[in-house]
């Protein structure tokens, strides 16, 4: 819980600083722009609300490592959702609507967050798990999106370096193979799920953990 509310603090905190131009500019999410992203956002807060309160009576079907789906492919922004995000983010017209909107849901979300049995059971994509589980696989999602958000803003903070090693944990669990100990904790996130690509030295560091990647998370 506390690895959640960290990194969902931090990412909320990085969007309300980002100046409106900002919005404009790339993020590190194909065919989106940093408001797009803040966007998605929204509806990622929006669907933490929802699955803490759908409870579930039968065995958890997955965990915190299991609920990450790993595709061949990665996004073209061409997805029905994907090409939806662009036109919602477009329709708030300032990023102060945006930025607001984010605050008030996301908020509620936190707080949610923090009251909710984590042994609890709750349902989502068709899958059971503990609220514990759930909560710990949106530490990766917080995570990478705060590196999404901040991929072409050099001034704008990184996530904590707590969460960072969270997130590059579970992302050597979901791929069952560790990274080399010589990549900093955030280019085992950028590199593992195709989010830059490895220099000479690090594809010869990773020797066989290159045909494994990129790790394409759904």
């Amino acid at each position: 819980m506390d690895l959640f509310s960290r990194s969902w603090t931090a990412l909320r905190t990085a969007v309300a600083d980002i100046p409106d131009e900002d919005f404009e500019r790339p993020s590190g999410c194909t065919g989106w722009l940093v408001r797009d992203l803040v966007c998605h956002l929204v509806i990622d807060a929006q669907d933490v609300l929802i699955t803490l309160v759908t409870p579930a009576e039968t065995e958890p079907t997955v965990d915190a490592v299991t609920y990450w789906d790993v595709a061949e492919t990665p996004p073209t922004g061409e997805d029905p959702l994907d090409a939806l995000i662009p036109r919602l983010a477009a329709a708030y017209g300032e990023p102060r609507l945006l930025k607001f909107h984010l605050d008030d849901v996301g908020s509620a979300a936190g707080r949610a967050a923090e009251l909710a049995d984590h042994a609890a059971r709750v349902s989502t994509r068709g899958e059971v798990l503990t609220v514990g589980d759930y909560l710990s696989a949106y530490v990766l999602e917080w995570t990478l999106h705060h590196l999404d958000l901040i991929a072409h803003l050099p001034s704008a903070p990184e996530p904590p370096t707590e969460t960072l090693a969270a997130a590059r944990a579970s992302l050597e669990k979901i791929a069952g193979t560790p990274f080399p100990a010589s990549f900093s904790d955030k280019d085992a996130l950028l590199i593992g799920t195709g989010r830059r690509t490895p220099t000479d030295a690090e594809k010869a560091a990773l020797r066989d953990f290159t045909a494994k990647l990129p790790l394409i998370l759904g």
